[in-house]
């Protein structure tokens, strides 16, 4: 099997971008404000995102992914850890997916 010399570039270039991306933060992490209202705005961006990310798939989405909401509050509730919340909410999904389409 042959790779063109652009792919190539293509995927050295996304690999450099990346690579760039994360040692930034990493470099910038020690300057964000540690305290005040920066620092609480700061630590509520991820949950800002990943609601983002969630919100259309329940507007829009089919009874699995309401289920699979459910079932992701309802783990997270219970463990009050974001790991098992979110692989119980892909599971919940796939096999709501599953049934619903049967």
């Amino acid at each position: 099997m042959w790779t063109s010399p652009e792919a190539v570039i293509a995927i050295l270039g996304m690999a450099l971008v990346t690579f760039v991306i994360k040692a930034g933060g990493l470099l910038l992490a020690n300057r964000l404000p540690q305290h005040g209202f920066a620092a609480a705005w700061l630590k509520h961006i991820p949950g800002a995102v990943l609601a983002s990310l969630v919100a259309p798939a329940l507007v829009t989405g089919s009874a699995a992914e309401v289920i699979a909401a459910a079932v992701t509050t309802l783990v997270y509730v219970t463990t009050r850890s974001l790991f098992p919340a979110m692989a119980g909410g892909v599971l919940a999904v796939y096999l709501a997916r599953l049934w619903l389409a049967a």
